[in-house]
């Protein structure tokens, strides 16, 4: 017996992405830009617990939103690249920056922080999108992957 699809019965998928405040936007044009605009992020966590957020931009690079994406141990966080990028194709993104903290206040990224930029940035590729830098936040300071030449 053949089955027959009630095609009223299957969800809708619908994308948004609203601005209710439709007022000019920080404009990143460098990685001290975003370490300001971050700062007050990671406020509560910097030296407790490692947490990751991304920033979406449009193509003239100005903010469109900011997203927790992961919140980890002492040690180390755990970022999905899906989570990164379902957000970036609803907000109509351009460009995506992640940062992660280091409680330890060590900078310098890890082997897993070095071959997740390189997969997040391959990925994006695919997808019409620029990783424009992996910041790491420390209350030392930052590292920045694309000033050092890692993006």
């Amino acid at each position: 017996m053949e089955t027959k699809i009630n095609y009223f019965e299957i969800p809708e998928i619908q994308v948004s992405y609203k601005d209710p405040f439709n007022a000019s936007r920080l404009q990143i044009k460098k990685a001290t830009d975003v370490c300001e605009f971050l700062k007050k992020l990671f406020e509560n966590c910097l030296q407790h617990h490692e947490e990751a957020y991304a920033l979406y931009l449009s193509r003239s690079n100005k903010v469109l939103g900011v997203a927790k994406i992961a919140q980890g141990s002492v040690s180390e966080v755990s970022m999905s690249p899906l989570m990164i990028f379902q957000i970036a194709l609803k907000a109509n993104a351009s460009s995506i920056i992640v940062a992660h903290n280091h409680p330890s206040g060590n900078l310098q990224p890890s082997d897993t922080d070095i071959k997740f930029t390189n997969r997040l940035a391959n990925a994006a590729k695919l997808l019409d999108l620029i990783l424009l830098d992996h910041i790491i936040i420390s209350d030392a300071g930052y590292y920045s992957f694309r000033d050092d030449g890692l993006i």
